[in-house]
C-alpha cells in the first residue's frame, strides 16, 4: 500500500505561504479603512514663514562700507558751511579760522571755546563751524580768557641726544627735561612749576637730535600759530660750524663766494625753492644763518648742496627772544614782557 501524502484542500485555491527557509516576500502595506459616514481628519496647515525684514537704508550723512546694501555705516565729517559773500564783496570764513587770524587763540582752542558756549558773534552764542564775515563782532567770555592766561610758554636750552617732538627710535623727547630740578634758578619769571603745566605742552618748531640751542614749548595756541603758522614770518638765528671737504680750519678762505651766495638764495629742497635766507661768516669756521622757515634738517641739507659739512649747529634766537645765558639742559618761563 502506498504511503499517504498531504493533499491540498478542496475548494478555492489559497494564497501561497512562503517557505520559512526561503527568501521573505515584501509585507503588504496596511491602510486604515475609512469608516463610512465620517470624513478623514485634515492635517493642520502650517503657517507661512514671516517675511524677513528688509535692511534699513543708510542714514543721512553716512556711507556704506561696500558697494550695495547697507553694510556698516561709516561716519562722514559734516559738510562745511557754505561760504557767503556780502553785498559789499566781503567773503565769509569759518569762525575758528577768523579767531586765529585775529590772534585771539588757535583754531583748536576756538573750537573748544565754541563747544563750551564761551564765544558770541554779534551778541549771539556761536555755533560750531559757523561762517563769519570780517565785519562781524566776535566776543569771548572772560572764563576762556582766564584759562588762556594760565597757559605757559617755556624756553629750553636743548642738549644733543633729545628729539623735539614725540619719542622716536628710543630717543627721549625734550619735554622730559621740564621738571623742577632743571628749572633755571636765575629765571626772572615769578611762575612756579606745577604738573598741569605739562598738559598740552608742545614744541614750536623742530630742532634736530644732533643740534642744540633754543627750543620753545607752549600751551598757548596763539604763540604756536605765531611761530609756526602758515603765515609766520618770525626769523630764527643759528650758529653753524662747518668743514669744506678736508678743510676744517679757515674754511672761509677756501669756500667760494658764489657758493655762499647760493646759500642766501637759489637752493631748493624737496622740489620747492627755499625762501631767501641771510647767511654770512661769523668767524673763519662758523656761519651765521637767519631763516624764516624750518624744513626738516634744512641747514644741513643746504650746506650739503654747496659742499659743506655741518659739524655743529646751535639756535640762539627766535624772533626777539634770545637764548642768552640759559645753561644747557635747563629751562625758564617766557616772561610777560617778552614777545617773539
Amino acid at each position: 500500500m502506498s504511503s499517504s501524502s498531504s493533499r491540498p484542500p478542496a475548494g478555492p485555491t489559497a494564497a501561497p505561504v512562503p517557505d520559512a527557509g526561503g527568501p521573505s516576500a515584501p509585507r503588504p502595506v496596511l491602510r486604515r479603512p475609512v469608516i463610512a459616514g465620517k470624513a478623514a481628519k485634515a492635517a493642520p496647515a502650517r503657517p507661512a514663514p514671516a517675511p524677513r525684514p528688509s535692511r534699513a537704508p543708510a542714514p543721512s550723512g553716512y556711507r556704506t562700507a561696500s558697494g550695495t546694501g547697507f553694510v556698516a555705516p561709516v561716519r562722514q565729517p559734516p559738510a562745511p558751511a557754505a561760504r557767503t559773500v556780502a553785498p559789499n564783496g566781503l567773503v565769509s570764513s569759518r569762525l575758528n579760522k577768523r579767531m586765529a587770524e585775529l590772534g585771539m587763540c588757535s583754531r583748536r582752542e576756538a573750537d573748544e571755546w565754541v563747544a563750551q558756549g564761551w564765544v558770541k558773534v554779534n551778541g549771539q552764542v556761536a555755533e560750531m563751524g559757523q561762517q563769519v564775515l570780517p565785519t562781524d563782532r566776535i566776543e569771548v567770555d572772560k572764563v576762556a580768557q582766564g584759562f588762556q592766561e594760565q597757559r605757559v610758554t617755556i624756553l629750553l636750552h636743548k642738549p644733543m641726544g633729545y628729539v623735539s617732538g614725540q619719542a622716536e627710535d628710543g630717543h627721549t623727547p625734550a619735554v622730559a627735561l621740564i621738571n623742577p630740578r632743571t628749572h633755571w634758578r636765575d629765571d626772572p619769571s615769578r611762575n612756579r612749576f606745577s604738573p598741569p603745566q605739562l598738559r598740552g605742552l608742545a614744541p614750536c618748531g623742530r630742532l634736530d637730535i644732533d643740534s642744540v640751542g633754543l627750543l620753545v614749548l607752549t600751551q598757548d595756541g596763539r604763540v604756536a600759530r605765531h611761530l609756526i603758522g602758515e603765515d609766520s614770518t618770525v626769523d630764527k638765528e643759528y650758529l653753524v660750524r662747518v668743514q669744506y671737504g678736508d678743510i676744517a680750519t679757515d674754511v672761509q678762505a677756501a669756500f667760494p663766494r658764489e657758493q655762499l651766495a647760493r646759500l642766501c638764495h637759489g637752493l631748493s629742497l624737496d622740489g620747492q625753492a627755499l625762501k631767501p635766507a641771510k647767511v654770512e661768516w661769523q668767524n673763519p669756521e662758523q656761519l651765521r644763518f637767519v631763516l624764516t622757515e624750518g624744513k626738516k634738517r634744512q641747514i644741513r641739507r643746504m650746506c650739503e648742496q654747496v659742499g659743506l659739512k655741518v659739524v655743529g649747529l646751535k639756535r640762539i634766537r627766535i624772533g626777539r627772544v634770545t637764548l642768552g645765558n640759559l645753561p644747557v639742559g635747563q629751562w625758564r618761563y617766557l616772561s610777560p614782557h617778552e614777545q617773539f
